[in-house]
Parts: structure tokens; sequence; C-alpha cells
């Protein structure tokens, strides 16, 4: 006999701007069988049309605001995708209202709150909680994560880091909204966006032991420092470079690769969203590079495990302990830039080494996701 078919969840939307339009309802319209979409709110009410209008989903789901959002009993979840200061406040709401939480990144406005969004989901144990991390389930980054957990590039040792990049308001774009034009969050861009990178770094090389920062101001067009470089010394015994910056001026392109230098060959990471690249080198000078096209940087899989940890009790890779790593990564290192000293981490209860995600049931990394990968070989040696 078959078994029973499962309902999709009923997903209740707080917030529908830039995040929900242009990374979360792509993935969401593809995963029809996981969630239907019951009610959304948001606090600009054109936005909420506009929503409506490009999505599909009915204007009358439409809310008059969270509370009444929260109060629908036809919601099991909400995605909480909100400006950066008030996703605690919408998160400690959703749970007492007794709904699973999807919430956007980062863990917290800073230390404080990190540590606020650990009490939360220890308050609500038969609640499923997460802060979003795309990164953690980009395919790219678990094929190398893979890789490097195989032994491909033996003993790592290194890792190099530089991304650079012009951030000035443009309209329709992230820069665009005007609560990251003067940042009521510790860290800025560096909190916003850095929490991606530090995620990744986390992901490939494992768990940060000690930093030491220093940051610089160059951009009159953020209320905080563009430029951020870290020196880290990770538990494994490796270390690192990790440089950010986000001028006002155009900067001409930049490579921004990550390198990870192993005992028996390189890694090396690069690439645009549309078009990512895993490139391994061997002691042979041989070179295995693999493409990544199609995929949607993470967003489509992270949905999937929400729903796999709501239907079925697993603990979801892109958990709340490991978003606030991700997070107190970065508060270090501002603590370190001000005090000019290198800095240990203290562990993160519950949080540990990222795991590699996987699709349920399936023993490869890609089993049922869309995307196209493929690979090649050649030889740099004179």
């Amino acid at each position: 006999m078959a078994a029973p078919a499962i309902s999709p969840i009923r997903l209740g939307l707080i917030g529908t701007g830039l995040a929900v339009e242009k990374l979360h309802w792509p993935a969401l319209r593809t995963l029809t069988d996981r969630y239907t979409v019951t009610a959304f709110t948001d606090s600009s009410a054109e936005q909420g049309r506009r929503f409506a209008a490009y999505s599909g989903v009915d204007q009358a789901l439409a809310a008059t605001d969270r509370a009444a959002l929260l109060a629908r009993d036809d919601v099991d979840a909400v995605l909480i995708s909100v400006p950066i200061p008030h996703l605690y406040e919408v998160a400690r709401d959703a749970l007492a209202a007794g709904k699973d939480v999807l919430c956007e990144k980062p863990a917290g406005v800073d230390a404080e709150q990190a540590a606020a969004f650990l009490a939360l989901e220890a308050e609500h144990p038969d609640r499923t909680f997460m802060v979003g991390e795309n990164f953690f389930y980009r395919d790219d980054l678990r094929y190398a994560r893979e890789l490097v957990d195989a032994g491909a590039i033996g003993r790592l040792h290194l890792m190099a880091w530089r991304h650079a990049g012009q951030v000035v308001p443009r309209e329709g774009s992230f820069t665009s909204t005007p609560w990251r034009h003067r940042p009521r969050y510790r860290g800025g861009v560096h909190l916003d966006a850095g929490v991606h990178h530090i995620a990744q770094i986390r992901l490939l090389c494992g768990e940060i032991a000690r930093v030491h920062g220093a940051v610089q101001t160059a951009n009159s067009t953020i209320d905080a420092p563009s430029d951020l470089t870290l020196t880290l010394v990770f538990s494994g015994g490796a270390i690192g470079n990790y440089t950010a910056s986000y001028p006002e001026i155009p900067v001409p392109p930049e490579p921004n690769e990550m390198r990870l230098y192993g005992t028996e060959g390189v890694l090396v990471l690069a690439g645009s969203e549309s078009e990512r690249r895993v490139t391994r080198s061997g002691p042979d000078a041989t070179t295995h590079t693999t493409v990544f096209r199609g995929s949607d940087n993470g967003y489509r899989a992270e949905l999937v495990d929400f729903a796999d940890a709501v239907r079925f009790g697993a603990r979801p890779v892109g958990s709340v302990a490991q978003s606030v790593a991700n997070t107190m990564v970065v508060q270090r290192a501002f603590d370190s830039a001000e005090r000019a000293a290198a800095l240990a981490l203290d562990p993160v209860s519950g949080a540990g080494p990222v795991p590699l995600w996987r699709p349920r049931g399936s023993a490869g990394l890609f089993d049922g996701l869309p995307g196209q990968r493929i690979s090649s070989s050649a030889s740099f040696a004179a």
C-alpha cells in the first residue's frame, strides 16, 4: 500500500520585500508539494500588492498585520523576511503563537541578541526554528566540502579569500533599502552580507578558534566600516585570511576567489551565481574543474530542509546555533578590531562543525535537485 500523501505546509509570509521577490519566491514556487502560501503581510500595502501580482497568490490572503497573520489557524509555519533590527521580535512573536519559523539571517544585531536567539530556541523545543543560511546549501560549496572531507587536497593548512565590490544605493537592489544605509546592527554590511562568507568559511574549513581583525571606513553611503580584514586560526590547525571591501567608488573587476591550500592539492572556488566553478589541482599539476549552472544559491534546498524538519522532526543544517556561530565570528572580529588584539572564540552551544546537507533519503549530493554540473580536466604544468 502506498504511503499516504503528506499535505503541504501552510506557510505565512511576514515581509514580502526584495528577499522574498528575488530569493525565496523563485524557490517556493517550485515546491508546491511542500508548501502552500495561505497568508502574507507587509508593513507596506503597496509591497503586499506587488507580491500578490507577481506571485499569483490571492490578494484576499493578505493579513492586516503580523498579529492577524499569527492568529490564523490556517498558518502552520512562517517565513520572516523583515529588516534585520526586527527579526528577533517577529520570531519571538511567531514562536509564541505556536508557529514553526524560518527567519532570515543574521541571528541578532549584536552578541547580546545572538544569545537571545539561542535562548528563544530553547524556550520552544516543540517548534522548528531556523535562521536561514543558504550558503550551507549551495551545490558548489557542498561539493567542495565533500572533496575536503574525502582528503582530495590532503590536510588543509591555509585559506585565502579576498572579496571586493562597490556598494552604493541602487534602485531595485538590496543596497537601496534605507535601513542598510544607516544600520542599527553592529557590523553593518559585514554582518548583513558577511555572515554568508563566514558560513562558507566554516563549512569548508571548520570551526574558527581565534580571530584578529581590523576595520577601515571608506564609503560615505553607509554608516559603518566598509573594510574588514581577518586573520583566522582554525580549530583543526589551519590558518587563513579573509578580506572584504565595499567601497563607494568603482573597483576593477575582482576575481573574488576563495582558495584552500592543502598538503596534496588546492581548491579554488570562483565564478558568479549564474556559473560557479570548483577547481581542484593536484601535485602533478593537473586540474579538475566542475561548473555549476542553473542552481539558485541554495534557497530551494534550504526550504526543503526546513520542510523536512517540520514534517519529520529532523534537525536542520541551518540551525539557530549555526547561524549564531556565524554571527559571533563577525561580532568577535569587531571586538578584535576595537581592542587591536587577537581574540579567542567561545564555542556556541549546539553548533559545532557544520553538517554536510544531502537530500533526505539520498546518498548523493544532488539527487533530485535541479541544476547542471559539467566537469573537465586540464594541466598547468610548464
